[in-house]
């Protein structure tokens, strides 16, 4: 897999990617709110600081992962693998891709959230030593609230 830091004109793929993969929470309570993002709302977001990775095999786009620097840490949201490329360990070697990225930053810590109600996202960040530090209630603007589990990793 080759793995590149994405640049504006590479929303049109990341939004895909997160669509394709985000689709399975489409029937969730709530459902996602990724499947609401624009090609516009990710732009906008990039072009205030949030940065992404996309993960390419064989020249297809497989997987990407959005994230931006806060202080002493990496956080990552809408990390997404498609659904006929998971379990072939994609989302680790991204992962270490971002925490050797974080690293050479001087990033001490990498971060996310997490529903609380997908426990196979919790168990695959604890399985290459992503702690739970916080559990909280995100309230979102359309009057939603969603239960989501802060996970963090020390790169130090």
């Amino acid at each position: 897999m080759n793995i590149f830091e994405a640049n504006i004109t590479d929303v049109p793929v990341i939004r895909d990617v997160m669509i394709r993969a985000f689709r399975e929470y489409e029937q969730a309570t709530p459902p996602t709110s990724a499947l609401k993002e624009t090609v516009e709302s990710i732009t906008a977001e990039m072009q205030s600081g949030v940065q992404a990775l996309i993960g390419y095999i064989e020249g297809e786009p497989v997987a990407m992962v959005r994230f931006r620097m806060e202080g002493e840490s990496l956080y990552f949201s809408r990390f997404s693998v498609v659904p006929e490329r998971q379990g072939q360990g994609i989302a680790k070697k991204i992962l270490r891709f971002l925490e050797e990225y974080a690293a050479q930053q001087r990033k001490r810590v990498i971060a996310c959230k997490v529903r609380a109600d997908v426990p196979k996202n919790i168990s695959l960040y604890q399985s290459i030593g992503y702690q739970v530090c916080e559990e909280s209630v995100l309230h979102r603007t359309d009057g939603t609230s969603i239960a989501v589990v802060s996970m963090e990793k020390s790169l130090s």
